[in-house]
C-alpha cells in the first residue's frame, strides 16, 4: 500500500514545486514513474526503455509532450520575461537515410494543445491561417529536416528561433563550434545530440547551442543567437515542452533526457545515466546481410589493399609539413592531398590569378563539394610561422556576409596554402580598370561599397577582438554570386584586444593605400584602414588606380578628386563608364567621404562606425569648408592632403608578403 501511494506523493510535490517562481526540473529519461510526470498529446510515448517518442509511423501524425503545469515566465501580467534555460537531448531516426520526415521543436506556448495546429511541414505547431491571426503568441526553437520554400527555410538540415510563425527571425545550418571552427551535424543521422536553450531576461539576449553527445561540455560559441525581447511574447504563465509531426515520409523523433530552469542554468544531463536508442535495424538490412555479406566482403578486401598500395605509391607526393603543435586546431588544416584532388593537381585550367604573392587555384573540395579558392604562398622566409598561423586559425572564426570565409590551411615543404570560400564573380578590381568588358553600375558599385564597410566595421569594433586588415583595397573585394561585396585576403591581417594598442610596427600593405603616418610610425590601426578603404572608395566611384602613371609623372588619385572638389564640380571625377546612370547625390557622398577617409591627419578621419552611417544616410556627412592659404587649399582646421602626395615621393618598402589579387 506505501509503495502504491508513493508515486502520488511525488506528483503532487511536483504539482507545488510548479507553482514556484525560480521553477527547476531534470527528466535523466522517461521511464516510469518520472514518465508520469508528462502531458503527452496524439501519437506521443514513452518507451518501456524510457525515451520520450514523439513520433512513429503514422503518417500525417502529430506527437507533443509538455511539462504538467503552468511555468511562471513573469512576476506580473505586463512585466519583464525571466530569464531561463533548457538542456535536452534529441535524435531524429528513419528507415531511409536519405529521406526524413518532418523536424521536431521545443516550445513554449499558452496551452498544450495548440488546437488547430497542423502535422508535416506545420510540426504540430501551426496552420496555414493561425500564424498571422494569432492571439496567443507562440516561442519555439525548430530542429527542421525538410526545407519548405514558403517559410523561406535556408536547408534542410537548419536549426530556427521562431516567434509566432515558421518563417524564423534566425536560422542557420545545424552544427557546433569547436575550437572556434564550425562543424556540420547532420539531424537525422539518427544520433543523439545535445541542445542548449538559454534567455537572458536582462540582455534580451536568446541563445541556442548544438552538439554532439560525445562532447559533455557546452560550446563556448552558440549556433544562433539573436538580440530579442520575449516580454511582449511571454504571457505570466505559459507552458514548456516539444512538438514533432510527420508527413508522408515517417520518421522517430526523441527526446532522450531533459532539464530546465527559470533565473538559473539547466543542469546539465550526463550521457551514462540516460537510456539508449533503439536499433533502426530493418528487414531490408537483414537481407542485406544475409545476401550481400561474402560479395561485399570480397570487394572490400580488394578495395584495402588497392588502397594501401596508392597510399604507398602517393606517399613522398603528398608529404606535408605537420608538427605537433598543430594538431590542436583540427579541422582548419586542410590535408594537402585533398587540396590536390580539388584543384586537379593545381591543373592551369584551374589557376584564378597570380601575384607577387603566389597563386590562386580554384576546386572542388572531395568530401562536400563545395566550391574553394587555394591561394598557395611561400613561408620559408616568414619568422613566427606558429605564431602566424595561430592568427590565421583566429581570424578563421570571423563570420560575416561581407568577408570571404577562411576556411583552414595546409602546410607542404616550404609551401603554406591558405582556403577560402569561392567567390564566382572574382575580384572588383576587374570591373574596374583597363576598360573592362564587363562594368558595374552606380547601384551596383555603392552596394559593394557599403558592404565592404559594413565587414571592416564589423573587424574593428564588432568582433571579439580588434581586426586590423592592413590591405583594403580593390583587388582584394570579392564579388559572390550575386555581385555582393565581401573583403577578402586576411594574409597581412593582425589581432589585438579591444583597449589595447597595437604593437606591429613593420609597414605592410599596398603603395597607394597606405596612410602617411606609417611612413614615420610604422604602426597599422583602425585609422590607416580607414585611410586605405578612402583611397578605395576613390578607386571604385573614379574607375583609377590610386596611383596611375601618366605621361612622366604619377597621378594621384586623392589630389586629383581634391582638385575636383576644389573646382566646384567634384562630380567630374567620376567613372566615364558610368555615363548619366547615377545618383549625384550618394555619388558626391562617396567622393567626399573618401576624401574625409583620405585624411592626412588621423584624428580628422571618422572611424568605420560613423563610415557606415554616412553611407546609410543615418547620419549627414559634416560640411567642410574649403580655405585658401600660403600654403594651398587646405581643410578647415586640419592640414590637406599635400603631405599625403610628398609622403609617396619618399623613398620606403612596402611589404607585401600576401597581399594581391585573386
Amino acid at each position: 500500500m506505501f509503495l502504491n501511494l508513493s508515486v502520488p506523493i511525488v506528483l503532487l510535490v511536483r504539482l507545488a514545486l510548479a507553482e514556484a517562481r525560480d521553477l527547476n526540473f531534470i527528466y535523466n529519461g522517461f521511464a516510469l514513474p518520472t514518465g508520469l510526470n508528462l502531458s503527452l498529446d496524439g501519437i506521443a510515448e514513452t518507451t518501456e526503455k524510457g525515451l520520450l517518442k514523439l513520433t512513429n509511423d503514422t503518417q500525417h501524425g502529430t506527437g507533443r509532450a509538455f511539462y504538467p503545469n503552468p511555468v511562471t515566465f513573469k512576476n506580473s501580467s505586463n512585466g519583464t520575461a525571466l530569464s531561463f534555460s533548457t538542456n535536452f537531448v534529441l535524435a531524429i531516426q528513419s528507415q531511409y537515410p536519405t529521406f526524413c520526415g518532418d523536424g521536431m521543436a521545443f516550445v513554449i506556448s499558452p496551452t498544450r494543445g495548440l488546437p488547430g495546429a497542423l502535422p508535416s511541414q506545420y510540426l504540430g505547431l501551426f496552420n496555414g491561417s493561425n500564424s498571422e491571426n494569432l492571439t496567443d503568441h507562440v516561442f519555439a526553437v525548430e530542429f527542421d529536416t525538410v526545407q519548405n520554400p514558403e517559410f523561406n527555410d535556408i536547408n534542410s538540415n537548419h536549426v530556427g528561433i521562431d516567434i509566432d510563425d515558421l518563417d524564423s527571425v534566425n536560422s542557420t545550418t545545424a552544427g557546433y563550434y569547436n575550437g572556434g571552427w564550425f562543424k556540420n551535424l547532420n539531424l537525422t543521422s539518427g544520433q543523439e545530440m545535445r541542445v542548449w536553450v538559454e534567455y537572458d531576461g536582462s540582455q534580451k539576449q536568446i541563445k541556442v547551442t548544438l552538439a554532439p553527445i560525445g562532447i559533455t561540455f557546452k560550446p563556448q560559441i552558440p549556433l544562433l543567437s539573436l538580440k530579442y525581447d520575449l516580454s511582449p511574447i511571454l504571457n505570466k504563465t505559459m507552458y514548456v515542452g516539444f512538438s514533432s509531426s510527420t508527413g508522408l515520409i515517417v520518421a522517430s523523433h526523441y527526446v532522450v533526457g531533459w532539464s530546465f530552469r527559470i533565473n538559473g542554468q539547466a543542469e546539465d544531463l550526463a550521457a551514462s545515466n540516460l537510456p539508449r536508442l533503439p536499433s533502426i535495424r530493418g528487414k531490408k538490412r537483414s537481407m542485406l546481410w544475409t545476401l550481400g555479406v561474402p560479395l561485399m566482403s570480397v570487394s572490400l578486401a580488394l578495395l584495402v589493399v588497392s588502397g594501401v598500395l596508392y597510399v604507398i605509391r602517393r606517399k613522398k607526393k603528398f608529404a606535408e609539413v605537420l608538427e605537433a603543435w598543430e594538431l590542436e586546431y583540427g579541422p582548419q588544416r586542410f590535408k594537402y592531398k585533398e587540396l590536390y584532388i580539388a584543384t586537379n593537381g593545381f591543373e592551369d585550367k584551374k589557376l584564378l590569378g597570380v601575384g607577387g604573392f603566389g597563386k590562386v587555384y580554384r576546386g572542388i573540395l572531395p568530401s562536400s563539394k563545395n566550391e574553394i579558392a587555394v591561394k598557395r604562398v611561400s613561408h620559408e622566409s616568414r619568422q613566427g610561422i606558429k605564431e602566424f598561423i595561430a592568427e590565421i586559425v583566429s581570424i578563421g572564426r570571423l563570420r560575416h556576409r561581407n568577408l570571404v570565409q577562411l576556411l583552414g590551411y595546409c602546410r607542404r615543404k616550404g609551401e603554406l596554402l591558405l582556403v577560402y570560400d569561392y567567390m564566382p564573380n572574382g575580384s572588383l578590381d576587374k570591373y574596374l580598370y583597363d576598360q573592362p568588358e564587363v562594368t558595374l553600375n552606380w547601384s551596383q558599385r555603392f552596394r559593394v561599397i557599403k558592404g565592404v564597410a559594413s565587414g571592416l566595421f564589423y573587424l574593428h569594433e564588432e568582433w571579439e577582438q580588434v581586426v586590423i586588415h592592413r590591405d583594403v583595397k580593390a583587388s582584394n573585394v570579392l564579388l559572390d554570386g550575386e555581385l555582393n561585396g565581401r573583403l577578402g585576403d586576411f594574409g597581412l591581417a593582425r589581432l589585438y584586444d579591444h583597449g589595447t594598442d597595437p604593437q606591429t610596427t613593420h609597414i605592410v600593405g599596398t603603395l597607394g593605400y597606405l596612410a602617411p603616418e606609417l611612413t614615420s610610425t610604422g604602426r597599422a590601426t583602425t585609422s590607416t584602414d580607414v585611410f586605405a578603404f578612402g583611397a578605395f572608395l576613390l578607386e571604385v566611384a573614379c574607375g583609377k588606380r590610386p596611383i596611375e602613371r601618366q605621361g612622366p609623372e604619377d597621378m594621384i588619385l586623392v589630389n586629383w578628386v581634391f582638385s575636383c572638389w576644389s573646382g566646384s564640380n567634384i562630380l567630374e571625377a567620376r567613372d566615364q563608364n558610368l555615363g548619366t546612370d547615377f545618383e549625384a547625390e550618394e555619388l558626391g557622398l562617396v567622393l567626399k567621404l573618401g576624401l574625409l577617409c583620405c585624411h592626412s591627419e588621423p584624428a580628422a578621419r571618422p572611424s568605420m562606425r560613423q563610415v557606415v552611417q554616412y553611407l546609410a544616410g543615418d547620419v549627414a556627412l559634416p560640411e567642410v569648408s574649403l580655405l585658401t592659404s600660403s600654403s594651398g587649399l587646405t581643410f578647415e582646421h586640419h592640414q590637406g592632403f599635400d603631405d599625403y602626395s610628398m609622403s609617396y615621393q619618399s623613398s620606403y618598402v612596402a611589404e607585401s608578403t600576401l597581399s594581391g589579387g585573386r
